[in-house]
C-alpha cells in the first residue's frame, strides 16, 4: 500500500460528508486591514533584554510560600493574602525552572502590544464557534503562519492542544465509518499505533474513538520501534496511523523520529505527531522536531499549542487542506468549542514571527543545554530534563528543599507519572542565565546525589 492511500480515503470521506451536506466551512470575519501586511510591524531584539526575565521570575505571597513548603492543599485563596498585606505584605521572589515558556516570548514587548492593540480595536471576543462567528482575518493570518512553519498546506486552529488532539483522533476515526456508510466492520477500523508515553490529550482522543467504534488502539512500547514494526507487521488491518509525542513532556526524550519515517516508508501508515514541546525551540527555523531531524516531508499531520514556547495560548494542526476540511467536519473537539479570543490570535501570531526572526532564542536555549550537561555530568538530551528520584516523599522533599532555595521546581507524582518513578521535572529557558544554572546546580546537589540520578531516555529501553 502507498502512503498516499490515506489522502485517498480521507478524500472519500469529504466526498461523502458533501452528499450528506455536512461537511462545514470557515469564513474569516475581516477584523483589521492593519493586520493584512503585519511584518513591518515588528520590533526584533538579537539579544536579551530586561522584560525576558519576567517569564522565569514569580512573586508570592508568604502564606503561599509557607503552604507550599508544608504541602497543604489549597483552593487558591492564598492569593488573598496579597490583597490583605496590600503594598508592605513580604513576598518571596522565585526562579522558575518548571514552565513551558521556553523562549521567553510570554513577556516580549511585541507578543504584548499585539494582544493589547487587537483588544483595543476589537474587544476580546470571540463570540463564538469557528464555524459560527468566531473565525476571523486574525485567527487565518494565524494558521497561514503556522503552516508555513510546519512546511503544511494548511493548518486548523484549535481552542488548545488538548483539543486539537481530541479533534485530530474522533476526526480519524470517523472516517471507516464514513466510507462505509455504518458502523465499520473490523477490518475496516483504524489501527491506531500509540507510544506507551503518549500525551493524556492522545490516549484520551484514542478511548474515544475506540468507544465510539471507530478504531482499535495498540500501545508499543516507549520508543521500542521493534515492537512496533511487530505490531505493525501482524495487524491486519489496512488502515494504519502511528501516533507519538515528538518531545516527551515528563520524559525529556525525543521520539526515534528517522526511525519512524523508516517504518512510515515500510508500513504506509499515517504518521501524526504532537510536536507540543519542540516546536518554537527545534529546528534551525522553530519549525520542531521533524525539521530538527530532517523528516518534515514525512510526517503527515503535525499537531502542537501555542501554550509552550509561544508564551500564549491555543492548539493548532498543521495538516493538508483535505485533513482541514475532514477535521473541521467532524472533530467535536473543535466544533463544538469557542474560538479562541480575537487579542489571543493577535499575540500567537506575533510569537510565530519573532520566534522564527529572533534565532539566538533557539541558540540560548541548546547554550543552557549544553551548560547543565557541563555543571552536573549529566548527559540531559533536551530542555526537559526530568529527575527520577523514586516515591513520593523523595520527590516532595527535594522540590521543598528547592523552593527553599528560591527555585519553583515541582515534584511529578501518579497519575501523571507510574508508582515509584515520581521526579523532579526542570525545564530551562532562553531567559536563564548560566548563574541561575548554577545557584540550581548547588541547590540540587543538597538534596540529590547527582551521580546517581536516573534519567529516563530511549537508550536505556
Amino acid at each position: 500500500m502507498e502512503v498516499n492511500g490515506w489522502e485517498m480515503w480521507v478524500g472519500e470521506a469529504i466526498a461523502k460528508l458533501h452528499s450528506l451536506q455536512i461537511l462545514r466551512s470557515l469564513r474569516p470575519i475581516l477584523q483589521s486591514a492593519s493586520i493584512q501586511n503585519p511584518h513591518h510591524q515588528f520590533q526584533l531584539f538579537d539579544a536579551p533584554n530586561q522584560w525576558d526575565r519576567a517569564s522565569v521570575e514569580l512573586l508570592i505571597s508568604q502564606s503561599t510560600f509557607q503552604k507550599w513548603l508544608h504541602n497543604l492543599p489549597s483552593s487558591g485563596d492564598d492569593n488573598d493574602a496579597v490583597y490583605e498585606n496590600g503594598a508592605d505584605g513580604e513576598f518571596k521572589k522565585l526562579i522558575v525552572f518548571s514552565g513551558n515558556d521556553y523562549l521567553g516570548l510570554s513577556s516580549h514587548p511585541m507578543v504584548r502590544d499585539a494582544a493589547i492593540k487587537a483588544a483595543q480595536e476589537h474587544g476580546m471576543g470571540p463570540r463564538g464557534s469557528a464555524l459560527i462567528c468566531g473565525y476571523t482575518s486574525y485567527h487565518r493570518l494565524l494558521e497561514s503562519s503556522l503552516a508555513n512553519l510546519k512546511r503544511k498546506e494548511d493548518c486548523l486552529l484549535c481552542p488548545t492542544g488538548f483539543s486539537a488532539n481530541m479533534a485530530f483522533m474522533t476526526a480519524v476515526g470517523n472516517i471507516g465509518r464514513l466510507m462505509a456508510g455504518r458502523k465499520p466492520s473490523k477490518d475496516d477500523r483504524i489501527a491506531i499505533f500509540s507510544d506507551s508515553l503518549n500525551h493524556a490529550s492522545i490516549i484520551d482522543g484514542i478511548r474515544l474513538a475506540e468507544k465510539q467504534g471507530n478504531a482499535v488502539a495498540f500501545v508499543y512500547r516507549h520508543c521500542d520501534m521493534y515492537h512496533l514494526d511487530e505490531l505493525l507487521s501482524n495487524c491486519p488491518m489496512e488502515k494504519k496511523v502511528v501516533v507519538t509525542d515528538s518531545l516527551f513532556s515528563m520524559d525529556g526524550d525525543f521520539a526515534p523520529m528517522v526511525e519512524l519515517a523508516k517504518l512510515r516508508k515500510k508500513h504506509g501508515f499515517l504518521f501524526v505527531i504532537d510536536d507540543a514541546h519542540s516546536t518554537f525551540v527545534c529546528g534551525q527555523n522553530g519549525g520542531g522536531a521533524a525539521e530538527m531531524f530532517d523528516c518534515e516531508d514525512d510526517v503527515d499531520i503535525s499537531i502542537g499549542t501555542l501554550s509552550k514556547a509561544a508564551g500564549c495560548h491555543g492548539g493548532f494542526i498543521a495538516c493538508s487542506k483535505k485533513w482541514k476540511l475532514l477535521i473541521q467536519s467532524t472533530g467535536r473537539a473543535f466544533i463544538f468549542s469557542t474560538s479562541t479570543p480575537v487579542p489571543v490570535a493577535a499575540a500567537a501570531h506575533a510569537s510565530v514571527i519573532v520566534a522564527k526572526k529572533e534565532a539566538w532564542r533557539r541558540t540560548a536555549i541548546q547554550q543552557r543545554v549544553q551548560e547543565f550537561r557541563v555543571l552536573t555530568g549529566i548527559p540531559v538530551e533536551s530542555h526537559i530534563i526530568s529527575f527520577v528520584v523514586g516515591s513520593e516523599e523523595k520527590a516532595l522533599k527535594a522540590s521543598r528543599h528547592l523552593l527553599k532555595s528560591g527555585f519553583h521546581i515541582t515534584a511529578i507524582r501518579p497519575p501523571t507519572v507510574a508508582p515509584n518513578s515520581c521526579r523532579l521535572r526542570i525545564t530551562l529557558s532562553a531567559a536563564h542565565t548560566t548563574d541561575d544554572l548554577t545557584k540550581l546546580r548547588d541547590a540540587l546537589a543538597e538534596c540529590v546525589d547527582l551521580n546517581q540520578i536516573q534519567l529516563f531516555t530511549c537508550s536505556k529501553l
